[in-house]
C-alpha cells in the first residue's frame, strides 16, 4: 500500500489523511511548464526503494500522467496540466503541485539516471513519523495546522531556498520509477 500512495502523486481523490501542504505551487516565483519535457516521457514501473517491491505502472506524456494497476487491468487515474495540476523545473527537479481545495500539494520528480526516476514526498502516514516530522518542520518554519473535512494539512511557505533546504535535509523520501518503454 506504501508503494500505492507514492505512485498516486497525489490525485486529489486519493490524497492521505495527512498532508504538509503549500498556499500556492511551490516553488514560488519559478514559472510553469506548460508540456511535460520528452526526456520524461514513458511508462515506469514503480518500485519501493527500500523494499524493492514493484507495483504499478505510471505514464507520463506530454500533457500530464495516468496509472495503470500492477495487473495491466485497471487505470487508477490521471492529471492533464491545469490550474490544479502545476509543473515546475527547478534545480534538478520537477516540483508536480496538486490542488486540493484550497491546499497545494507537491510531490517531486528528479531523474536519478538514464531511465530511473525518484518519486518523492514528505510521508506522514505513519503517526510517529508524522509528529517527528511536523515539530521538526515547526523548528525551521511556521506550520499551520489545517482541517477539511477528515484531512489534516500542516501548510508550510518556503521560499525557494528553504523548500530546497528541506530537500537536501531529507524530509522528502519516496520511491524509483523505472522505465520499461
Amino acid at each position: 500500500m506504501r508503494l500505492y500512495w507514492f505512485i498516486l502523486l497525489g490525485c486529489s481523490l486519493l490524497i492521505s489523511c495527512k498532508e504538509v501542504s503549500y498556499p500556492e505551487p511551490q516553488p514560488k516565483g519559478v514559472p510553469t511548464i506548460n508540456e511535460i519535457p520528452t526526456t520524461l516521457h514513458g511508462q515506469y514501473l514503480t518500485r519501493d526503494k527500500s523494499t524493492g517491491e514493484t507495483g504499478d505502472t505510471l505514464i507520463i506524456e506530454g500533457w500530464g500522467y495516468r496509472f495503470k494497476d500492477s495487473e495491466d487491468k485497471d487505470w487508477l487515474g490521471q492529471g492533464r496540466l491545469s490550474d490544479s495540476l502545476v509543473v515546475k523545473y527547478y534545480q534538478n527537479y520537477y516540483f508536480v503541485n496538486i490542488k486540493d481545495g484550497d491546499q497545494w500539494v507537491l510531490r517531486l520528480m528528479r531523474v536519478k539516471s538514464p531511465g530511473v526516476l525518484e518519486l518523492l514526498s514528505i510521508d506522514l502516514q505513519d503517526d510517529k513519523r508524522q509528529k517527528d516530522i511536523v515539530k521538526k518542520l515547526s523548528r525551521k518554519l511556521p506550520v499551520r495546522e489545517i482541517q477539511q473535512k477528515d484531512d489534516v494539512f500542516y501548510q508550510i511557505d518556503p521560499t525557494p531556498a528553504q523548500l530546497m533546504n528541506l530537500i537536501k535535509d531529507g524530509y522528502f523520501t519516496g520511491i524509483e520509477l523505472r522505465k520499461i518503454r
